[in-house]
């Protein structure tokens, strides 16, 4: 399978994965951290700090610049970790990976690179309703220059894809199709297998939002047919500003560069330029190099962990969650079936409103998010202004689920 459920896989010793991160040893307000906050980003294993901070102290160089001792360290780091990213997600090369600060970025390079270059009046690009803000904007801008419509796939009333009318969304004149892993807001997991075929029947490109979903599954992306596919490094542990795209060597050869300048040239002329080969085409100037070396490390952790146990730990404590979650009697928004969703709850809370809850809890030293999340046509959707959302990771502990409940209990208290 391209994404690996894993039920049967060896749990996580959560306790000793909790001691290689030095944060969760803090306190908030006189109390322990409790971070439930990992879908906005995950905390690092000291494997990861260790590995930019011995960047900066022995290898600090440009990558691709210097044929000094110190360049060539840097260049072999970070290329080093192009390649871990690219067995991470099954790709068949490691020039199919490219180098941004996430998926935000990624998403905007395939929209102009891509969308600009291909897309014409009248052509379709289809989204679904669930998708972060950072799948649906860069769409919208590229459809203001090219002449292109958005169409969307509607969400059921419990959270998941609606795909009764799919075979009337996807049409001949449909080029594009977004889509995330796995929704910020819900946590559902979407039929990615399926919508892939679906949409490559009729001949669209298929963009995969795996923000959420690469942190926790096992993906293929040459098993699962993915034209594209957008990852956030600070999502899964690696360093903000780090994280890429994974395109398929062909599209990424069509795609014309968002950024111009350094290092992404072949040769420059008075009236025109020419362009490297992928990926070196997209990263232009200086890029992040400490923190992809640090994506690197933090790929590296995972795949230690393996992916199977990652997944097996988010359907158990998800589980817990929910259930937890339902006997305090708070409204929850997205499947309840730990089997197709992942470890983002979005919930209201008796008559609290999601900002005032989330000041309360943090008193008492849990964190979480309060607010659109990014997702405001799914707060459309379901008739609410805003949601609490605990979130989920590999060091995460039923104790902070009930330390979550007893949270929730004090704040009910004060706006009783």
């Amino acid at each position: 399978m391209a994404v690996t459920e894993g039920a049967a896989a060896e749990t996580l010793d959560v306790e000793r994965v909790r001691a290689d991160f030095p944060i969760l040893a803090r306190e908030v307000n006189g109390r322990p951290l409790v971070y439930l906050d990992s879908a906005a980003t995950s905390h690092k294993p000291q494997r990861v700090i260790d590995a930019v901070a011995d960047f900066y102290a022995r290898h600090n160089a440009n990558a691709h610049r210097g044929i000094h001792t110190l360049g060539e360290e840097a260049t072999e780091l970070y290329e080093d970790a192009r390649a871990r990213l690219a067995r991470f997600f099954g790709a068949p090369a490691p020039e199919t990976i490219v180098f941004t600060r996430g998926t935000t970025e990624s998403i905007n390079l395939v929209a102009q690179g891509w969308g600009r270059t291909v897309l014409r009046e009248g052509d379709e690009i289809l989204l679904t309703e669930m998708e972060h803000h950072s799948n649906i904007v860069p769409w919208q801008m590229t459809v203001e220059v090219t002449g292109a419509r958005l169409r969307y796939i509607p969400l059921t009333d419990d959270g998941l894809l609606d795909l009764s009318g799919l075979d009337a969304l996807l049409t001949e004149r449909t080029k594009v199709l977004g889509v995330t892993g796995m929704s910020n807001a819900l946590g559902t997991i979407t039929p990615l297998a399926e919508l892939i075929a679906a949409a490559h029947a009729v001949g669209a490109v298929v963009v995969v939002d795996a923000a959420q979903l690469a942190p926790h599954h096992a993906i293929d992306v040459a098993a699962l047919d993915v034209d594209f596919l957008a990852f956030s490094g600070h999502k899964m542990l690696g360093p903000t500003s780090s994280g890429g795209l994974y395109g398929k060597a062909e599209l990424l050869e069509r795609m014309a560069p968002m950024l111009g300048g350094g290092e992404m040239i072949s040769e420059v002329f008075h009236d025109h330029a020419t362009y490297k080969s992928p990926p070196y085409r997209f990263e232009a100037g200086t890029m992040e190099v400490a923190e992809q070396v640090g994506l690197g490390a933090a790929v590296a952790y995972l795949q230690e962990l393996g992916m199977d146990a990652v997944r097996a730990h988010e359907r158990a404590i998800t589980a817990y969650a929910l259930e937890r979650l339902a006997e305090a009697g708070a409204t929850i928004y997205g499947p309840t079936d730990p089997a197709i969703r992942g470890g983002a709850v979005s919930f209201w809370y008796k008559d609290v409103h999601p900002h005032d809850l989330a000041q309360i809890l943090n008193e008492e030293g849990v964190a979480i998010r309060a607010g659109h999340h990014c997702a405001q046509l799914v707060m459309r959707r379901y008739g609410t202004p805003a949601t609490a959302r605990a979130s989920f990771y590999v060091y995460t502990t039923t104790q902070e689920i009930d330390a979550l409940i007893a949270a929730l209990a004090t704040a009910e208290a004060i706006f009783a």
